[in-house]
């Protein structure tokens, strides 16, 4: 690219999140911005939220749930990414490819290409590529593990909430047979290749988890599975059981959840919170 090119990138850029600043907020917003090449079979778009920041900022790709069949990108995912973007993260809060049209590793597929997209463009958009993490709930939990686990994505830590770990646990699930074209009997390699929990070794970066004690749509076989997994390999992790609460519970009313999975990745990411 050339001096010119980059130069009319970077005004671009500058022009589209100013666009949709807010003064009374330390950081701006784009929505619906493509992230996708043009070849791709679907496109796929995302909401930014830029911190104002002089130096660049370290970047969370958000990934919402739905059971892997619905987009719940912004009811879901837009209060996390506020919090984040005002501790002074660069968020993305990204679709991805559904159920029944698209099957694993469709979604993957996308958010890889997510991160890659950020990476990409990381000098217009002011982030840190070395300094790279996935986040999500539910559906999207399982996704921030899976697409966090991908040694090529070189992510720096997970954030993962009520998330499916181990899709063998549900041998004849109806959602999991949409994501993966069947039940697990003649489908196993598939199975294994989408469960977190088989994905897990001692290079695999650090993993915050936090779930429900009551919660009976995500069992709680999967995060100790997955805390086994993590055990056993020595990867840094922490988890934070919410007493009481069920699936939906947990994440409607998460109590010190998101607190302290952003103080983990200030911590993972070597983050410090802007001054207020």
């Amino acid at each position: 690219m050339n001096g010119l090119s980059m130069i009319l990138l970077l005004l671009a850029a500058a022009t589209l999140f100013s666009s949709c600043s807010s003064s009374a907020l330390d950081y701006q917003t784009v929505r619906d911005l493509t992230y996708t090449p043009k070849s791709w079979p679907t496109a796929q778009v995302a909401d930014l939220y830029k911190p104002v920041s002089k130096r660049p900022a370290p970047a969370v790709l958000l990934i919402h749930g739905g059971g892997w069949s619905k987009s719940e990108r912004r009811s879901d995912m837009n209060r996390i990414a506020r919090n984040l973007a005002r501790r002074g993260y660069f968020v993305m809060n990204a679709t991805y490819r559904l159920t029944p049209e698209w099957q694993y590793p469709a979604p993957v597929e996308d958010l890889s290409e997510a991160i890659r997209y950020l990476r990409r463009n990381a000098g217009s958009l002011n982030i840190d590529p070395s300094r790279i993490a996935t986040f999500g709930y539910s559906a999207g939990g399982h996704l921030a593990a899976l697409t966090g686990l991908e040694p090529d994505n070189n992510i720096s830590a997970i954030v993962a909430g009520g998330a499916p770990a181990d899709l063998t646990l549900w041998p004849n699930g109806k959602l999991t047979g949409l994501l993966l074209g069947g039940p697990v009997k003649g489908n196993e390699a598939k199975y294994r290749a989408a469960s977190p929990v088989k994905q897990v070794t001692r290079i695999s970066p650090p993993v915050f988890l936090y779930h429900g004690t009551s919660d009976s749509v995500v069992p709680l076989e999967h995060p100790k599975a997955f805390i086994a997994a993590l055990q056993q390999n020595d990867v840094p992790h922490e988890v934070y059981w919410i007493e009481g609460r069920s699936h939906i519970f947990t994440h409607l009313l998460s109590a010190e959840a998101i607190p302290k999975a952003i103080n983990f990745l200030d911590k993972h990411l070597n983050h410090r919170a802007p001054a207020p």
